[in-house]
């Protein structure tokens, strides 16, 4: 899977990349990320990428011109791949979101700075807009590399477990994931729980359900109201 990253800021993003699984699953060829500097494309000499909104108001907008150069440039005129947009105004996202984004070869991914973008660049170029959540960023590079992170996880091949993703939270059950714990076996006299020292995996896999339960009831209650929905729409 390619990533095309359009930003101010490439170098805000490249460590997170060059670690941890997202390294490896580049070294293993599962993805790509190129990342393209958005000043690159302006035309005047000291590479202006904003300027003060019309109608006024308090700071800058990202301009309209270099934006559409760099990614035209990129993914072609018109763009024959998605642009999305990190912005707190999209879709909020999602495991769900994650696994469909998966399945898309290649994405363009904008990040917004400053007030944000020139509105003809949602209108006219912009192919979905996604957040992270309900609070405001400095940038669109966080939200990028959160994107990145979890659609590789749905990659096959890019983490060591291939049921790995289906277990994490939010997984193929919709609940939160059971308790872990590893060595060593008391700590401070907080021992691991008998059941997963065992070796009875029917033990092991139903005690771990039930754990699963009882953390997304406590921490989670929407969690078991919205699957209890989605059953009641089935039937």
């Amino acid at each position: 899977m390619h990533f095309d990253v359009f930003t101010l800021f490439p170098g805000v993003i490249q460590p997170y990349l060059d670690s941890s699984i997202l390294q490896r699953a580049k070294e293993n060829g599962l993805i790509q990320v190129a990342l393209h500097n958005i000043r690159d494309w302006t035309s005047d000499r000291h590479h202006v990428t904003d300027d003060a909104p019309y109608g006024g108001g308090g700071g800058m907008v990202m301009k309209v011109e270099p934006i559409f150069a760099a990614v035209e440039s990129v993914l072609g005129a018109p763009p024959a791949y998605p642009l999305i947009y990190l912005s707190p105004q999209g879709r909020p996202f999602s495991t769900a979101v994650a696994r469909e984004l998966a399945q898309i070869p290649r994405l363009g991914l904008l990040c917004g700075r400053y007030e944000g973008i020139d509105e003809r660049v949602i209108e006219h170029l912009v192919t979905d807009q996604i957040s992270i959540g309900d609070y405001v960023l400095t940038g669109g590079e966080l939200p990028a590399l959160v994107l990145i992170d979890a659609v590789t996880r749905f990659i096959p091949g890019a983490l060591g477990d291939p049921d790995g993703a289906d277990d994490d939270s939010f997984g193929e059950s919709g609940l939160l994931e059971y308790p872990h714990y590893t060595r060593p076996e008391d700590y401070r006299d907080w021992k691991v729980p008998e059941v997963l020292l065992s070796g009875n995996h029917a033990f092991i896999a139903k005690w771990r359900k039930e754990q699963a339960l009882m953390r997304t009831r406590k921490q989670r209650p929407d969690l078991l109201d919205n699957k209890k929905e989605e059953q009641d729409e089935g039937n």
